[in-house]
């Protein structure tokens, strides 16, 4: 795979991708359900998945027919995650990446919905890798951005904040609203699939023409820290949570 050997900036989600907190926000957002005898299913789950922190339990209390406003639910979030986020493991080859890239020169950077509390919650013990970071955009706390996933905006600002501000011109990504949204607005797109379970329906959302993409199957990150070289390219790294 050939384009894999020109990056010139390298841009990560967060949640799923680098850490491992998909499993703690699927335990979160099951409790707070559990106490109302309601389910957090794959459905919903699929629904919430990147959106900003105010749009996330707006979905879900419209989905799962919550008896709480948005931000009551977003107050429930809050006193769990200031529990559980701190316990955030790195996801397999992350930190190999990030160091890989950083010694070889490589701007990188951070995309994620999450607000500035979470993510610090999240880094409380890996605090010196994510220094080698030039920056962090966290959408649910960031007055810049004003639309959330699947909008790009999170990503063109995120790439305005390097010196040079490069576009983002070539995408990895595997969130089915992102994937949809860049297949429409034009860019070309490789998709990286990171071993997490996803149900076969769902499959048409993350297929694109063959000219568009191409697909990388595999089960973390190491790989990476043998193809990427300067070159002249973009990526977004995503992954389905």
């Amino acid at each position: 795979m050939a384009n894999y050997s020109k990056v010139d900036h390298v841009i990560f989600d967060l949640d799923g991708l680098l850490l491992g907190t998909e499993e703690i926000y699927v335990e979160m957002f099951s409790i707070i359900c559990g106490k109302y005898g309601k389910s957090y299913t794959f459905d919903v789950r699929e629904k919430v998945l990147g959106t900003v922190e105010s749009d996330s339990c707006a979905i879900l209390v419209k989905e799962v027919n919550l008896p709480m406003s948005p931000q009551e639910l977003l107050s429930q979030q809050r006193l769990l995650q200031r529990e559980m986020l701190p316990k955030t493991k790195l996801m397999p080859g992350a930190e190999r990446l990030v160091r890989h890239l950083h010694q070889h020169g490589i701007p990188i950077a951070v995309a994620t919905s999450s607000s500035e509390e979470s993510v610090n919650l999240k880094l409380t013990n890996h605090k010196e890798l994510f220094s080698l970071f030039h920056h962090i955009v966290m959408a649910s706390s960031d007055p810049e951005v004003k639309k959330g996933k699947p909008s790009p905006e999170i990503f063109q600002i995120c790439a305005s904040r390097f010196p040079d501000k490069p576009k983002p011109d070539k995408v990895h990504t595997m969130n089915p609203q992102v994937t949809m949204m860049y297949r429409s607005g034009g860019p070309s797109m490789i998709l990286l699939h990171v071993g997490h379970d996803y149900p076969s329906e769902y499959a048409h959302q993350v297929l694109l023409p063959r000219s568009e993409c191409s697909c990388q199957h595999n089960n973390n990150l190491d790989h990476f820290c043998y193809r990427v070289k300067k070159g002249g390219q973009l990526f977004l790294l995503r992954v389905i949570l």
